[in-house]
């Protein structure tokens, strides 16, 4: 089912592009003709910059392909991180983009020129203005829909085509009417707002690529639905990887009563890890942790270890309690508050407050992070 699904995703994500490849060709056509017509070579150039604004469109086609090949030996995960590179190359000639307008902005503040227009180059500007603000907006919507940063940033870069027009016609009308020329100003304003933009879009895809933290949601659904299961009485350690929008590998752990044996706990892991990959497409890996219970030294020595180091100020969380009987060792997980610094002295602190509860037994407390809350 979740294959199907990220077939229909790649199509939907293809067919948005070839509908972009479409309309910059067809602007790019009208203004070709007109240009011609009205022997204008700044509209046809114009046009010629229409069909590389196709570009962007044609990188996202190339990556969603590219990114829909079958894991093999040396990617056993699949290709879905090229999604996240064509992401990083259309935020880059965004960035290029607003570079190259804050430069010529810049040359027009300290040498302004007094526009040009005829009655067909404004028909021109207006076309294309309506169909890149028409454009950028529904492919940016598709891209939020289908959490494509490729079509994001797609989308994003035709709007910001059809900011600047409507920007430099803004200030030719002024430049007109009262003789006073703002472009350069405007210009410089709108290319600092791409600059910005572009940088925001590159963000996204690079802290994918660098292991992101998911959503709180997600975990938040995570823990609600693991807990639904009968035996469960608390999930940690949630660590999930993504390999693309819709492969997510991860691992958890889950703490159930002592008195399970190995087949109950076989079936409630494999349980688990069904309904994680049916639910959110994890490949989820379960680990366990056994509670202590009865009447016996195990239980005593975990009542002592979890209320002392539950009431640390500096610990967050704890878990993972095992009492080695034969080494006579306690073990046990601690998850620091952010504010702390330096964990090495933390564990010695913890250690120091166990002793005296328990003289005659090894202390092992080991520091542990969350890596998604």
């Amino acid at each position: 089912m979740q294959k199907e699904n990220a077939a229909d995703r790649s199509q939907k994500i293809i067919r948005t592009s070839v509908i972009g490849i479409g309309a910059n060709v067809l602007l790019a056509a009208f203004k070709a003709a007109v240009g011609l017509l009205a022997n204008s070579v700044a509209i046809v150039m114009d046009a010629v910059n229409n069909l590389s604004d196709a570009l962007s469109s044609v990188i996202t086609i190339v990556g969603t392909k590219l990114s829909t090949r079958p894991a093999d030996r040396k990617h056993p995960y699949g290709h879905g991180r090229i999604e996240y590179f064509s992401a990083i190359i259309i935020a880059v000639i965004v960035l290029s983009a607003g570079i190259t307008s804050l430069i010529e902005s810049v040359k027009k503040i300290f040498a302004p020129t007094t526009p040009e227009y005829t009655s067909v180059t404004l028909v021109v500007i207006v076309v294309a203005i309506a169909v890149k603000l028409l454009l950028g907006r529904y492919v940016k919507r598709q891209g939020e829909k289908l959490k494509s940063d490729a079509l994001i940033a797609s989308g994003s870069d035709a709007l910001f085509d059809a900011i600047i027009t409507l920007a430099t016609l803004v200030s030719a009308g002024i430049m007109l009417l009262w003789n006073v020329s703002i472009d350069g100003y405007l210009g410089a304003l709108i290319s600092l707002i791409i600059i910005k933009a572009g940088v925001d879009m590159l963000a996204s895809p690079v802290n994918e690529l660098l292991g992101a933290r998911v959503s709180e949601e997600l975990v938040h659904d995570i823990k609600q639905e693991v807990m639904a299961f009968e035996g469960v009485h608390g999930v940690y350690d949630i660590i999930l990887h993504n390999y693309g929008p819709e492969v997510m590998i991860g691992s958890l752990h889950i703490s159930v009563n002592d008195t399970m044996d190995a087949y109950q706990i076989h079936g409630l892991t494999r349980k688990i890890s069904e309904k994680m990959y049916l639910q959110h497409g994890i490949i989820m890996t379960v680990g366990v942790y056994a509670i202590a219970t009865g009447t016996n030294k195990r239980t005593e020595l975990q009542n002592v270890v979890l209320q002392t180091l539950g009431r640390h100020k500096e610990v967050t969380q704890v878990h993972g309690f095992y009492y080695f009987e034969q080494e006579n060792r306690v073990s046990v997980d601690v998850v620091p508050d952010t504010s702390v610094r330096d964990e090495k002295l933390l564990c010695q602190q913890l250690v120091t407050e166990l002793k005296p509860l328990l003289p005659d037994v090894e202390l092992s407390v080991v520091i542990d992070h969350n890596y998604s809350e």
